[in-house]
């Protein structure tokens, strides 16, 4: 039996897992509420069905994804205040990297998107930098070698 993967998510990110969710189950209602394009009398299939049934497949697809990352969500909530020290999951980090800073939220893989500074709790610089303390070095070597200074950790949420 395989272990069921855990999909960590801000409440944010809940949300709007649960809204496209939603979105989608309607948008599922309505198509297949309607009439059908039917195949024609011939020996090729109607382009319009074939689209129809693409796109159904497509949105039961996603369906069927986000059902299991909803079963299997787990909220991500500030620690402790004896913990908030410790990075951890949520935890909003300011490092220094060669004389200048750099400042990541470690989200779950759902939610990382580096561009605006949510890293994911799985790359190399997230997994490497949960468990560490202000005054902690640490070292990844993805693709060049690059030492960060956790200089402040702080917790937004509840």
């Amino acid at each position: 039996m395989t272990k069921e993967k855990k999909f960590y998510l801000t409440k944010e990110g809940l949300e709007k897992i649960k809204k496209e969710y939603k979105d989608l189950k309607a948008l599922k209602f309505l198509k297949t509420r309607g009439e059908m394009p039917k195949i024609w009398h011939s020996e090729d299939l109607n382009p319009e069905y074939l689209s129809f049934q693409e796109d159904l497949s497509f949105l039961e697809t996603r369906i069927a994804e986000l059902e299991y990352i909803l079963k299997n969500a787990e909220l991500i909530k500030a620690p402790k205040k004896e913990k908030q020290n410790i990075i951890n999951l949520g935890a909003q980090v300011i490092v220094g990297v060669d004389d200048q800073n750099d400042e990541f939220e470690i989200v779950g893989t759902l939610e990382a998107n580096p561009a605006i500074g949510k890293i994911s709790n799985e790359s190399p610089v997230g997994k490497i930098l949960l468990g560490h303390k202000v005054g902690d070095e640490v070292v990844v070597s993805s693709p060049i070698m690059t030492t960060y200074k956790i200089k402040k950790i702080k917790y937004n949420i509840s």
